[in-house]
């Protein structure tokens, strides 16, 4: 098992180029499932999560090649299954998203209940219940769901709470229902838009991405096309490494990153004293010698993001004053700190908050990341750690983030890896 051993004290420098976005590429590549043709997709990120996906896939049917290190092609066109493999389902919890492209072209799935990282509840009662609206049949048991519709229809879907993949599963199910169906208090994410960017591509209907309520006015099927799409920056990705900089004195200019979908971050780090010079598709950050305490709210896009929380908690760990983070997505959101306590850090949960009071240096330690973001937290509190910090359980962190060590060191980081290969790659040398 990999371990990533990080020295702290050196101060981040140079230039960075950000990933394809993980959160935008997963639900791209299930909804490729619809097409009537190959799609070829481009800056793809070479992850564990985008591996599992590639399984999925694969496990129903599709033929799916890497034709590069940052190109996938996707061919659905030669039968596919309704029934993806139980253990890759198990592994990621984004493998759900390939439910509405199923239900869509076959009339059927069954899938068991998804994994993924464990921070809070994530119950899929939305995604049914969207299914339900426009028409399908929903059974339960021993795990599995189970869904069927003879034909779907248009309707108007009130989702209680904007779940990103609710919304998104529920865009891919109505593409050829018959009529017109309406989604409100949609998502709003980026990755929202470029679900409805790619799918227009093939040929659906859709307007609305990028508000809460999205129309898609249903069609007969695909014209036999194929398509060449290239993925948006990793808004988290970036946000991870801006972080870095404002928390390490650093000096580094992000590269290849669209500077409105980290907005919310940026006013956060204004606060927190760093400086930001912004242009077109890139950032420069440089950080102070300590950050200031920021209060920060975590609410559904355009509100602060939850997969930055953890971030921002690391820099409130050793900022200058008391930071308040309330968490309003998810409820596990906290499970990183009690190994952030390991390090030195002051932070007392209370509900759905956390208290942190910033100190002036944390200790290195031997810690383990519980979750994806939990663990590049870490990451980042070693980094102004004195000492060393070893962090296990590193197959969370390169779910999401493509040779985070490498990109690290390039900026000056003290952090190597121990183990099997670079970050992002499988035990067989796969990704």
């Amino acid at each position: 098992m990999d371990t990533l051993r990080v020295g702290g004290g050196k101060r981040l420098q140079g230039q960075v180029k950000v990933s394809g976005a993980k959160n935008a590429v997963l639900k791209l590549m299930a909804a490729s499932l619809l097409a009537n043709g190959t799609c070829i997709i481009r800056n793809v990120p070479r992850l564990r999560d985008v591996d599992t996906m590639v399984g999925v896939l694969r496990g129903v049917g599709a033929e799916v090649q890497w034709l590069d290190e940052h190109i996938l092609s996707i061919d659905p066109t030669h039968g596919l299954s309704h029934e993806p493999p139980e253990q890759l389902v198990k592994d990621m919890r984004a493998s759900i998203q390939v439910m509405g492209p199923l239900l869509t072209r076959l009339g059927k799935v069954k899938m068991f209940q998804p994994g993924g990282c464990v921070i809070g509840q994530r119950p899929i009662d939305l995604h049914l219940k969207g299914f339900q609206s426009l028409g399908a049949e929903i059974a339960e048991e021993h795990g599995y769901v189970f869904i069927q519709a003879k034909g779907l229809h248009g309707a108007e879907v009130h989702l209680d709470f904007p779940s990103v993949g609710a919304t998104e599963n529920i865009m891919a199910a109505a593409i050829f229902a018959r009529g017109t169906t309406i989604i409100r208090n949609a998502a709003r994410e980026p990755e929202i838009i470029e679900q409805q960017n790619f799918l227009n591509r093939l040929g659906a209907k859709i307007r609305g991405a990028g508000t809460d309520q999205i129309k898609i006015e249903g069609i007969e099927k695909f014209q036999e096309k194929e398509i060449d799409y290239s993925v948006i920056p990793d808004r988290i990705e970036a946000g991870t490494y801006i972080i870095a900089a404002a928390m390490t004195q650093g000096d580094i200019l992000v590269q290849d990153l669209i500077p409105e979908h980290v907005e919310p971050l940026f006013a956060k780090l204004q606060e927190a004293g760093a400086t930001l010079e912004v242009s077109l598709e890139e950032v420069r950050i440089k950080g102070p010698r300590r950050p200031r305490s920021t209060d920060i709210m975590v609410l559904p896009y355009p509100g602060f993001p939850t997969d930055l929380q953890p971030q921002m908690a690391a820099l409130a760990a050793i900022a200058e004053g008391t930071s308040v983070i309330t968490e309003n997505v998810f409820n596990g959101r906290f499970q990183y700190v009690d190994e952030l306590l390991r390090m030195g850090a002051t932070i007392r949960v209370e509900g759905r908050s956390a208290i942190v009071k910033g100190i002036e240096k944390l200790s290195g330690a031997s810690v383990a990341a519980p979750d994806l973001r939990g663990g590049a937290a870490l990451v980042l509190a070693g980094l102004r750690a004195e000492g060393v910090t070893t962090i296990e359980n590193v197959r969370h962190i390169d779910r999401g983030y493509e040779s985070m060590e490498m990109k690290l060191q390039a900026l000056g980081a003290d952090i190597e890896r121990i183990g099997a290969g670079p970050g992002g790659l499988g035990e067989d040398g796969e990704c």
